[in-house]
């Protein structure tokens, strides 16, 4: 009976704080947020941490204006289509003019968490998935680089301080064939797929039975609630690799504080400052991803969790005193309704 209670999602979910629900798992964060809030006399300081993004990028940022700060050697193939912008054939003759090839990724300009992001094998697939989606789009080429890493890190306006503080890198779901099983039955064996199992029933066809040996991706998105599993690497970080991600956050005006999300040849390549390509930037409202790692107590995640507020605080104060301005309560209130707003109605166009 206990063996069986294992795979049941509800408590798998219970069991690992990674699956807590957002509103659960963030009620020590809000504290974390008013506790220095009060200390900084500003509900929004976060918001000097990175001027040259709205918020700070702690919500409702818009991706392409961050990508224009990123040095673009570091980035594949990118292209901005604005709201209003027409979903069809137009949009394909944009991609194409480009020079983009696929399989692309398509994604909103405002997003969150994976929130419509969708790997894109034909023009056709492209427009009905377009379609679909609220405001602006970015379309990026999709990077074939086999590591994919989050890399953490800051850097002090007015002082020397400057860090790399979390490494995560992430292992796509995926299940290893025995020659008898079908893929829904050797989901049924993997707690993390179950909880996907209704997604991927929409794309993958889970009657199938894999070859014994073959390992099949049931997700190519590198998102923690599509599945992917982030593992604690923060042994990776050396003084090699904190010059290399340090040194692309310098060239970025207005940015101190946040994360990139990467795909490398591997962590040797990415140390010497080779063979890697940044498919965004988070700014303030990002996490240290190896906090999910499920052998990461709930307490480690929310330690360092605090430690990062503090680090945002402390680059805000800098910041401020030397007269960079935050945001009136007012507008930092009235653009995160604004954001929630949009959040609702991307859900429910897409049918999420």
């Amino acid at each position: 009976m206990l063996g069986k209670l294992k795979y049941h999602p509800f408590f798998i979910r219970l069991l690992n704080w990674e699956y807590w629900p957002i509103y659960i798992s963030n009620i020590p964060v809000f504290f974390f947020w008013m506790i220095h809030a009060i200390r900084a006399r500003d509900l929004f300081f976060f918001a000097a941490v990175n001027p040259a993004i709205a918020t700070g990028g702690f919500f409702g940022e818009e991706k392409h204006k961050i990508y224009a700060l990123i040095p673009q050697e570091y980035l594949p193939k990118t292209l901005f289509i604005p709201a209003g912008t027409s979903r069809t054939n137009e949009m394909i003759i944009r991609v194409n003019e480009a020079g983009m090839t696929y399989p692309l990724v398509c994604k909103p300009d405002v997003g969150e968490r994976g929130m419509n992001v969708k790997v894109i094998d034909t023009p056709e697939d492209l427009i009905q998935h377009a379609k679909k989606m609220e405001g602006g789009i970015i379309i990026q080429e999709y990077i074939s680089y086999p590591t994919e890493l989050s890399v953490m890190c800051h850097r002090f306006p007015h002082s020397n301080r400057k860090a790399v503080t979390s490494i995560c890198k992430k292992a796509f779901l995926t299940v290893t064939g025995d020659g008898e099983s079908t893929v829904g039955q050797l989901i049924q064996k993997n707690p993390r797929a179950i909880l996907q199992k209704q997604t991927l029933a929409r794309r993958i066809d889970l009657k199938q039975i894999p070859k014994n040996g073959e390992t099949l991706l049931l997700e190519p998105i590198g998102n923690h609630c599509r599945g992917t599993q982030f593992l604690n690497t923060n042994h990776w970080i050396s003084p090699q690799l904190e010059e290399t991600i340090l040194n692309v956050l310098s060239q970025m005006p207005g940015i101190y504080y946040g994360r990139f999300d990467l795909r490398t040849a591997s962590i040797e390549e990415l140390s010497a400052g080779r063979e890697f390509l940044i498919m965004e930037f988070n700014g303030a409202g990002s996490e240290p991803a190896h906090i999910y790692d499920p052998g990461y107590s709930v307490f480690q995640a929310y330690r360092d969790i605090w430690n990062h507020w503090k680090i945002m605080y402390h680059i805000s104060k800098e910041q401020k005193a030397s007269g960079i301005r935050t945001m009136h309560w007012r507008e930092g209130l009235g653009l995160l309704r604004a954001y929630f707003t949009y959040k609702k109605k991307a859900s429910l166009t897409y049918g999420l």
